[in-house]
């Protein structure tokens, strides 16, 4: 089961052209993966202060189908798949909300889990399992 928000683009948002400038595509793919943390359980405080273990993107590709403007209504889906004991892959869709059938944008984005320590991969811990679970495929 996906995990899905709704996305006002904010003039701040846009470039000069009047349209999301290309980096702020993913900041709106972050925010949902920052709320499906937290719908998930996660604590952002924890997740995000990375004492033991962190979640680097290793690879973050997006491609943009239709121009978003400032006031548009977005739905910002996401889908985690656990890729091995280590990675996961976040898929995202971003929709018109006025024409859902209306694909704006997609985006991927691949994390491994490193011990903050040793900056080496290991293995996922149970509230990321637990995430992938709840939003998500658990492998390919």
């Amino acid at each position: 089961m996906a995990f899905g928000i709704d996305h006002t683009v904010r003039f701040h948002e846009t470039d000069g052209a009047g349209v999301v400038y290309f980096a702020n595509g993913l900041v709106m793919c972050h925010i949902a993966y920052e709320a499906s943390l937290e719908a998930a359980g996660v604590d952002l405080g924890d997740f995000f202060r990375a004492t033991t273990v962190a979640y680097p993107v290793v690879h973050a590709q997006m491609d943009y189908r239709r121009p978003m403007y400032c006031g548009d209504r977005v739905h910002v889906k996401l889908t985690p798949t656990r890729l091995d004991q280590k990675t996961f892959e976040v898929t995202y869709q971003l929709t018109a909300i006025a024409q859902p059938e209306t694909l704006l944008a997609q985006a991927v984005t691949r994390h491994v889990c490193i011990d903050v320590q040793t900056r080496r991969p290991c293995p996922l811990p149970s509230p990321m399992e637990h995430w992938i679970q709840q939003w998500g495929i658990h492998g390919r």
